[in-house]
């Protein structure tokens, strides 16, 4: 890709962390290698089984990029789906999905003794990176529904991925138990 393309690529995703009303978008593998520095180590961000997640840099903003491995191990309409579950997940308190980039090219594999040409999928999604000031500000004053919130958050006042994971299980167990666990009027808010 040439230097005034990918420049202009860039410009798009810049206008994409602007405009929130911007809907997601394809962008290509070579883009989201340029502002991961090519998925080096030190814009790592996170691990899991079936994805790595890197830090892009896109002028004075980032986005969080979520390389999906083992892709074979996926079925391409799972993919899909997810992709298309997370352009319809908008509101306030979801990181925005800004994108996804689906690319499959042919990479010459011995197999069983014999050169083949096997398909090697890019799966990326990319998101929204929060600064630290946004995240400061949510976590300066405690609110929210008491029975939701998690104890270790209430004491400490930092929100962890534990203090997510808390709050979801109260709604499975809800859901599974068909039962509202906590009253409307048990919400707090403590400044």
């Amino acid at each position: 890709m040439d230097r005034e393309s990918c420049t202009s690529r860039i410009d798009v995703l810049e206008r994409l962390l602007l405009d929130e009303s911007a809907e997601p978008t394809n962008l290509p593998l070579s883009l989201l290698q340029d502002i991961t520095n090519h998925f080096s180590l030190d814009h790592q961000i996170g691990s899991g089984g079936f994805a790595m997640v890197y830090k892009g840099v896109v002028g004075k903003g980032m986005v969080a990029v979520k390389k999906l491995s083992n892709t074979f191990a996926i079925q391409e309409n799972k993919f899909h789906e997810e992709v298309k579950c997370l352009i319809k997940a908008k509101h306030k308190n979801i990181v925005r999905f800004l994108g996804y980039c689906s690319e499959t090219k042919g990479k010459m594999e011995e197999y069983e003794g014999n050169l083949v040409m096997a398909d090697q999928r890019n799966w990326l999604l990319y998101f929204e990176c929060l600064g630290e000031d946004q995240t400061r500000s949510i976590t300066q004053n405690l609110q929210g529904t008491l029975g939701y919130m998690d104890p270790e958050y209430l004491r400490s006042r930092h929100i962890t991925f534990s203090s997510d994971i808390y709050s979801l299980g109260v709604i499975i167990m809800e859901i599974l138990k068909g039962v509202r666990q906590y009253l409307e009027d048990e919400y707090v808010r403590i400044i």
